[in-house]
């Protein structure tokens, strides 16, 4: 195996354990809901967990990172504002309006998001949609459908319908956000790792959410002290630990299409996670019927995707 198809396959297993951490979210997520913990608390409260939480991380980090910063502060607030702000405020939406299921599953529109956007971010030969790797992931997202028409049972409430709409702005605004960022950072002629770029698009993202901070309060006053532990650790376990997972993978492979689309398609898996810890821990239903044949899809879409990536040749990196 040749040296970019090694790269690929690392790129695509630590985006397949991402997946594994970013699922705290929605099962935690809901569960603050289901404590009648408010939204925007749970969406704001996360990020200003992150902050601190990641402090010791940047040791070493934090010059060339405030360098950057300091240079293009546009386009730091541009990426996080859509990759972080309006991605999680959706996100956490979301979880006040359906189960953990419903929003894993929908949120996985993101394993084809990503392609989509290429061709408004690039000018290059990445802008063009790779056709395998789009059709694998249309296997990967008709296998979580399948899922939830299980779990659904074909019936659909408002809220529900309201949930799975601002999960698909999330699924598309996260790799966006990412992908941009990378983009920028790219012509800029800057390197920053995984963390850095975890931590700096944290912080620029701090002053979007004072005005969620100032509604949470209005609407519902000082958060219950069990969903300021629930989003500790949702940022610890999907802010921190799964995002730098899934940004380093990402990094690897931001100049092969794909490679990345095949990274950020491992984010299939979390329906997988979620609906197993949901049914275990928060007492919701297990797949039926339909679902096991859309477990198998998802788990062949992401074989697929690895064996697409370690078949590169060398010149595709």
């Amino acid at each position: 195996m040749n040296a970019p198809a090694r790269l690929a396959l690392a790129a695509v297993g630590l985006a397949l354990a991402s997946a594994l951490f970013f699922t705290s979210t929605y099962v935690l997520n809901r569960a603050a809901a289901l404590d009648g913990g408010h939204w925007a608390w749970t969406a704001s409260l996360r990020y200003l967990w992150t902050v601190p939480l990641m402090l010791p991380l940047m040791r070493g980090r934090w010059t060339p990172l405030w360098r950057a910063m300091r240079a293009h502060p546009g386009a730091w607030l541009a990426s996080s504002g859509i990759g972080f702000v309006l991605f999680y405020a959706c996100l956490s939406y979301a979880a006040a309006s359906g189960p953990a299921w419903l929003v894993a599953g929908t949120f996985q529109l993101t394993v084809v998001a990503g392609m989509l956007c290429a061709p408004l971010l690039y000018r290059d030969a990445r802008r063009r949609i790779p056709p395998a790797a789009l059709v694998t992931g249309l296997i990967a997202f008709a296998g979580v459908l399948l899922m939830q028409r299980s779990q659904a049972g074909g019936r659909l409430d408002a809220q529900a319908w309201i949930a799975i709409a601002c999960v698909a702005v999330s699924a598309f605004a996260y790799p966006l956000g990412n992908r941009g960022l990378m983009l920028h950072l790219e012509r800029a002629g800057i390197e920053l790792d995984a963390t850095q770029r975890v931590f700096g698009m944290t912080l620029a993202s701090l002053p979007l959410w004072l005005p969620f901070v100032a509604y949470a309060q209005l609407a519902a006053g000082a958060p219950p002290l069990r969903q300021v532990g629930l989003t500790g650790g949702v940022a610890l376990g999907a802010g921190i630990v799964a995002t730098v997972l899934f940004f380093r993978a990402t990094g690897l492979v931001r100049r092969d299409p794909v490679a990345l689309a095949a990274a950020e398609a491992m984010q299939a898996a979390e329906i997988l996670f979620a609906t197993a810890i949901g049914a275990l821990w928060l007492g919701e239903g297990w797949p039926t019927g339909h679902a096991a044949v859309g477990a198998l899809l998802v788990i062949a879409a992401i074989v697929l995707f690895s064996a697409l990536v370690a078949r590169r040749p060398p010149a595709a990196a």
